[in-house]
């Protein structure tokens, strides 16, 4: 069921990142200020859209990778980390959405990350507080020029 999920996740995030990225470029550079910041935001909200996905991609292939049955299915291949000892108290795993992570557990308690490069954290934080901060500015401009309006004889 995961897997299916992720996959639907990956779909509709890069349906987003494709609207966004239409949106953006109709935007940048045509009107004034505010319109270009806006156009940049979602241009930018579009690289976190892919981003997601990409991430998202690499969690979807580790969890079809552990439902996946069959005689080497136990531990959990996308879990294994080379050391037997220690690989044989791998008893599940847990897909996060935000951060995008693959988590696998020990039965004794203990977890970590596998599958997702640790670049897309990253990136695509970076991407969705500058995508946030353009559009932000983008409405300060528009609203100072509003005022500045007004305020014309």
């Amino acid at each position: 069921m995961s897997v299916l999920l992720c996959l639907l996740v990956v779909l509709v995030a890069v349906v987003s990142g494709v609207v966004f990225l239409g949106r953006g470029l109709a935007c940048v550079g045509r009107g004034g200020l505010a319109r270009s910041l806006r156009g940049l935001a979602y241009v930018v909200a579009a690289g976190a859209a892919v981003m997601y996905a990409w991430g998202m991609l690499y969690v979807a292939g580790a969890a079809l990778d552990a439902e996946d049955g069959g005689a080497d299915s136990s531990p959990i291949r996308p879990c294994r980390t080379g050391v037997r000892e220690r690989d044989y108290w791998i008893d599940d795993y847990h897909v996060w959405w935000v951060p995008v992570r693959f988590v696998c557990h020990r039965s004794d308690g203990t977890t970590y990350d596998r599958e997702v490069p640790g670049y897309v954290n990253p990136a695509l934080a970076g991407l969705t507080v500058t995508g946030a901060a353009l559009a932000v500015s983008a409405r300060s401009v528009s609203a100072r020029s509003v005022d500045e309006r007004a305020r014309r004889p």
